[in-house]
């Protein structure tokens, strides 16, 4: 048997998979958590084989979580099922340990069989998420913004003018126009909204409340 513990912080959502799951002769579902911290607490004591990670949830999300996991509890394999498929979600959680991401689209037949292949320590990525770590691998290396770039960025993003801007970072309101016309030109972008939006994406930015 296969024991799988399921961490998402929709109720419904996570009653829909628990569900599923519990039907299958080989899965056993030991256990819910509704969010990261919980998640931690609840593999400790259960020692489930496969956790099913959501991403985005209250007090710890799923990629912190499973950065814990993969150093506490090397054993367990997490299967990210999120919403998400941006590029700095699929990243940070691969690079957290995880060894798998799907989307919660996946139709629940390929869900279970997602869970007994990353139990057996399988790699398992939705066709999507396979789609866009392979272009991230080949998509030649672009000049990455510089330290000055990204501070002139970070006051973008902080609804700062250029005249601002440039008072807080003692340069003139020129030398902010250059900079923002070099990361845009780095980040293939056109306007200042987008430059930021990319660069959170990026993960080269914090997200808004972080």
């Amino acid at each position: 048997m296969i024991r799988v513990l399921v961490v998402d912080d929709h109720p419904v959502v996570r009653g829909g998979v628990v569900g599923w799951l519990a039907a299958q002769p080989d899965i056993d579902v030991v256990g819910e958590a509704g969010d990261g911290l919980e998640a931690l607490a609840m593999v400790a004591a259960l020692t489930p084989d496969v956790v099913l990670m959501d991403l985005r949830m209250p007090r710890m999300d799923g990629a912190t979580a499973t950065g814990r996991l993969a150093a506490n509890h090397p054993a367990v394999r997490v299967l990210v099922l999120t919403t998400y498929d941006t590029d700095a979600d699929i990243v940070r959680a691969v690079e957290a340990g995880a060894t798998g991401y799907l989307l919660k689209d996946t139709p629940l037949p390929q869900l279970a069989d997602a869970v007994r292949a990353a139990a057996r320590g399988e790699t398992v990525l939705a066709p999507p998420v396979a789609a866009r770590l392979v272009s991230r691998m080949r998509a030649p290396a672009a000049d990455a913004p510089t330290a000055r770039e990204l501070e002139v960025l970070a006051g973008v993003a902080r609804g700062l003018t250029n005249a601002e801007i440039g008072r807080e970072l003692y340069i003139g309101e020129a030398t902010v126009k250059t900079h923002l016309l070099r990361v845009f030109a780095k980040l293939g972008v056109d306007d200042r909204t987008r430059a930021v939006l990319v660069a959170v994406e990026r993960g080269l930015l914090p997200a808004p409340g972080r």
